[in-house]
């Protein structure tokens, strides 16, 4: 078998989406898997919509999704003489023809075509005219696009997610292959591109059916080996719409700054329409590359949960090293203004130990800047609900007596600390909950946290003795 060579072909228009990161992730599995080439190719030639300056990111969004690519980048704004030559080939052989219809004639002949209730397309005008007229038009130099002749009969191919597809050619009006400017148009570059990048396999969404047959014929007419064409299913929002970013839909960045981690986006994104299978949800990249078959995807459009996103991010969370989430917070902790870089970088141990007690109720790497200010300073706000509940004189008595006893403990440990409020709680004839809850209070002003004796022993003694102080004090006034 000839080496598998497969691309993605993000277009400038805007950042890397989660559908283009999707089909990106499925070609570079299927190249991988197979042991050949995943390319990459920016499609740069529509001038109005494209952005330079948003190639970058693009570029950026592919590597933090942990894509590599095995050549350098090909950019279609810099090939647009080598479509002239294919276009020309087709002109001279005969399956393309000049068209010197205007845009307006071609929009009067589209509304005639729906007021009769038509599908509209192209009347072929220019295609019947006289070798006469055609050659006067020509020696005028009257502006003139180049259509493909689109054959009778009707067209087949075996798609490699859904089977054979077959179209009535009457279906396919001759299509515009080069504009009136000489620019080639989007089927026209694709089909050079892929062939001289020697793409074998296009796996690309469903909604590029239309387009596959419309290549087809230019495949034909240039009489050069069209690659395996496979279509994916389309990721559909909750509401049923595609996922889109004019419908303002997040690209990959956002999810990255909203604390999703590469690898849980990877694999999510991999399971929108494909399956290994055994109903496992969380699968390492290194073993995808292993299972991963087109054979597995499911033609049904999927929905994109977010709520299965981060189940899934948080699983990853917690199979992260503690030092790697430590690199991706510490920026957060800093920018939120919790402390600063050379406090933590002077407490690196101190900083890890915080990441340890706080990834098991993470979600997004985001949630452990809010679950995490107490550790770096005792200015933290209560929450208001619980300071109210426990605004009391029975509460500041038994932090009171808490407190003396945490003082008279010398190894400051988790489990001496757990005895020791245990005491205070029997000696107290309270349930151990009506302990905890203020004390958790008083030494994070939060609710909700880790376990509190492994909150205690990190804080340490002095810092605890203060902050049971502090809650005592804000009750009492």
């Amino acid at each position: 078998m000839p080496e598998i060579r497969v691309r993605i072909a993000p277009s400038p228009s805007g950042y890397l989406h989660v559908g283009t990161a999707r089909t990106a992730i499925f070609n570079w599995l299927f190249a991988r898997h197979h042991g050949g080439k995943f390319l990459v190719r920016i499609e740069d030639t529509d001038t109005a919509r494209s952005d330079a300056d948003l190639i970058g990111p693009i570029l950026d969004a592919l590597k933090w999704l942990g894509l590599d690519w095995d050549e350098e980048p090909i950019y279609q704004s810099q090939r647009l003489d080598r479509y002239k030559v294919y276009v020309n080939k087709l002109l001279e052989s005969g399956y393309a023809y000049r068209c010197y219809c205007t845009p307006d004639e071609l929009e009067a002949e589209r509304q005639k075509a729906m007021a009769e209730k038509r599908p509209p397309k192209y009347d072929r005008k220019c295609l019947n005219r006289s070798e006469a007229e055609a050659k006067a038009l020509l020696e005028k130099n009257t502006p003139f696009a180049i259509r493909l002749q689109i054959p009778d009969g009707e067209t087949s191919y075996d798609d490699l997610v859904l089977g054979k597809i077959t179209r009535q050619n009457t279906e396919i009006e001759d299509l515009v292959i080069s504009r009136a400017d000489g620019r080639a148009v989007y089927n026209m570059a694709v089909v050079v591109d892929d062939f001289e990048m020697g793409i074998t396999h296009v796996i690309r969404g469903n909604d590029h059916i239309s387009n596959t047959f419309k290549q087809i014929h230019i495949y034909r007419g240039l009489g050069i080996k069209q690659p395996r064409f496979g279509h994916l299913p389309l990721i559909l929002r909750p509401d049923r719409k595609k996922v889109s970013k004019r419908l303002g839909d997040k690209d990959v960045a956002e999810y990255g700054k909203e604390g999703i981690l590469p690898e849980a986006l990877f694999n999510f994104l991999c399971l929108l329409g494909w399956s290994p299978k055994d109903n496992r949800e969380l699968v390492r990249k290194e073993e995808l590359v292993q299972i991963f078959a087109l054979e597995n995807v499911n033609a049904a459009n999927p929905i994109f949960n977010e709520e299965k996103l981060l189940a899934l991010n948080k699983e990853y969370i917690k199979l992260y090293p503690d030092y790697k989430l430590a690199e991706i917070v510490a920026p957060l902790i800093v920018q939120a203004g919790h402390t600063t870089k050379y406090w933590l970088e002077t407490r690196w141990d101190y900083f890890l130990k915080i990441i340890g007690l706080l990834k098991e109720r993470c979600r997004r790497t985001t949630d452990f800047v809010s679950l995490s200010e107490y550790f770096f300073h005792a200015e933290y706000r209560y929450d208001q609900e619980a300071l109210e509940k426990h605004r009391n004189e029975k509460t500041a008595r038994a932090l009171r007596r808490l407190k003396d006893r945490l003082e008279g403990v010398m190894n400051f440990r988790k489990e001496s600390l757990e005895e020791a409020l245990n005491e205070v709680a029997l000696e107290l004839g309270v349930k151990k909950g009506d302990l905890i809850h203020p004390t958790r209070l008083a030494v994070s002003g939060m609710t909700v946290g880790p376990g509190l004796y492994d909150m205690l022993e990190l804080l340490g003694k002095s810092e605890i003795l203060a902050r049971l102080q502090r809650l005592i004090d804000t009750i009492e006034k």
